[in-house]
């Protein structure tokens, strides 16, 4: 049986590998260049504003209560993108394909921004309206945009059973996981019993919060995501200071290895890309359609805030939390090969820092990985409340949900987690395909945008100012409060 599953798990990853590099990559790189030439390279252009619109407040939702603030969508987001990807992924594209996959996740970091935008800022305009504010996705756009509910319908079950399920279970496992070797650093033999332990101590405080519904998790959630994002920053901070002298060094190794000018690990030039881009891809979810499914949720003031403010999580993502595991990475000069990516990080913190800084680690994969296992619920309910409007099959998703966290804490899901970087690879080629003809809709909401921007206003957008846009369900004259 175990031969059998390290079979599967060698045809998934060969299939994949292959899709990733010869249809889903160029598919992005070349779409998210199109949208950078078609919006006049807005993820650039406009960051000003992205800092501008984080900070935009929320107005009140249809039972009384403030709705989603543009921040708390932000943060939704940022919980599911900011994860063991982060640590683990990053790491293990720099095992592989050595140090210039950090440049060229850099750059198709900048890049797809174009990407993020264009789905963050459908996903505002064609959100639907519920009693706690607004929901919407990739599901929604494909369906009132497009007239295509059967590709709603199709991403709207991947997405459910990738990152709700499946990816739920490899966080899940991912905390098991370090608090296991935690224990084990000072000596101790994990017991049989812990794993359960903290499987269910994790199903007891998910469901705290999901139960509360989306207004408890954006509170958690735009708490939990600074913090853990701080801890870990002064973590590399400290790191990079304590060997600033192979900054230098570092750079010229990035550089190098990314245009093939040096071979490190035996990567080849195309595996050095490859790595870096789907690693980044992996964290930063520009153009997957996840966090369209949180940027719907803001209550904003124009569609085209939110899709700025979601463009600067792929930033911070890739710019800040993920360079700072290369650089915690590079400076230890590490030992290279696909077999060492798991455990990269934990070596160059130790070696720094010390044993502690193993213990505080494991603290910082806890918040990652718990912020994650939030963020992914919200895209199942957001999708689950798009398939169907029973309360009670909601309430079954919740109890599979914290099902799934529980089985993952204890199991094995090394081929779970193969299979959904496949199912990851389809819901990304069925949002690209979706959201490249919708791209002149984004274009006229852009424009509308701009265009007040320059007469001092603080944008406000009504379906009456493009009364051509067809399938909107929201926005009518009155219904979203004037901020100046």
């Amino acid at each position: 049986m175990e031969q059998f599953n390290d079979l599967l798990n060698d045809l998934v990853v060969a299939f994949t590998d292959e899709f990733w590099k010869w249809v889903l990559i160029p598919l992005l790189a070349v779409l998210s260049l199109y949208f950078t030439v078609r919006l006049g390279a807005v993820q650039v252009r406009l960051v000003p504003e992205m800092f501008r619109t984080l900070v935009s407040p929320a107005g009140v939702a249809p039972d009384g209560k403030k709705a989603i603030s543009s921040f708390q969508a932000f943060s939704i987001s940022a919980a599911a993108r900011v994860g063991t990807g982060n640590i683990v992924g990053v790491a293990g594209a720099i095992a592989v394909g050595g140090p210039g996959a950090v440049l060229w996740m850099w750059l198709m970091g900048l890049l797809v921004g174009a990407a993020s935008f264009v789905e963050c800022t459908l996903a505002q305009i064609y959100k639907t309206r519920e009693r706690t504010g607004y929901r919407g996705g990739p599901a929604y756009y494909m369906t009132h945009g497009l007239g295509a509910r059967w590709a709603g319908v199709l991403y709207a079950v991947t997405i459910i059973v990738t990152f709700s399920l499946v990816f739920n279970s490899v966080q899940a496992n991912t905390i098991s996981g370090a608090v296991t070797a935690s224990v084990e650093t000072v000596g101790a033999t994990a017991p049989g019993w812990l794993a359960p332990a903290v499987g269910l101590l994790l199903v007891a405080v998910t469901a705290m919060v999901i139960f509360g519904g989306v207004r408890r998790i954006a509170h958690v959630t735009q708490t939990l995501v600074p913090f853990m994002a701080l801890v870990y920053i002064v973590m590399g901070l400290i790191v990079v200071a304590l060997n600033v002298d192979a900054i230098p060094a570092v750079f010229t190794q990035i550089v190098q290895s990314a245009f093939g000018l040096r071979e490190f690990a035996g990567a080849a030039l195309g595996t050095v890309i490859v790595e870096g881009v789907r690693r980044g891809m992996f964290s930063n979810e520009a153009g997957l359609g996840s966090a369209p499914n949180a940027a719907a949720t803001a209550s904003v003031t124009h569609p085209v805030k939110q899709g700025l403010t979601q463009t600067l999580g792929v930033y911070f993502d890739t710019l800040i939390v993920c360079s700072t595991t290369a650089f915690i990475i590079l400076v230890s000069n590490p030992t290279y090969g696909e077999e060492r990516g798991p455990v990269l990080t934990q070596e160059a913190l130790q070696g720094v820092l010390g044993t502690w800084a193993l213990h505080a680690l494991t603290f910082v994969l806890l918040l990652l990985a718990f912020s994650s296992v939030l963020g992914n619920y919200y895209y199942g309910e957001a999708n689950m409340g798009f398939l169907s409007e029973d309360p009670r099959k909601l309430a079954g998703f919740k109890i599979v949900f914290l099902l799934a966290a529980f089985l993952g804490a204890i199991g094995s899901v090394e081929i779970v987690w193969s299979l959904a970087e496949t199912a990851m690879g389809f819901m990304a080629l069925v949002n690209l395909l979706a959201i490249a003809p919708l791209c002149g809709v984004v274009a006229l909401l852009l424009k509308d945008y701009v265009g007040q921007r320059k007469q001092g206003l603080d944008p406000v957008f009504t379906r009456d100012r493009l009364p051509e846009l067809r399938g909107v369900q929201c926005w009518e004259p009155g219904e979203e409060p004037v901020r100046r």
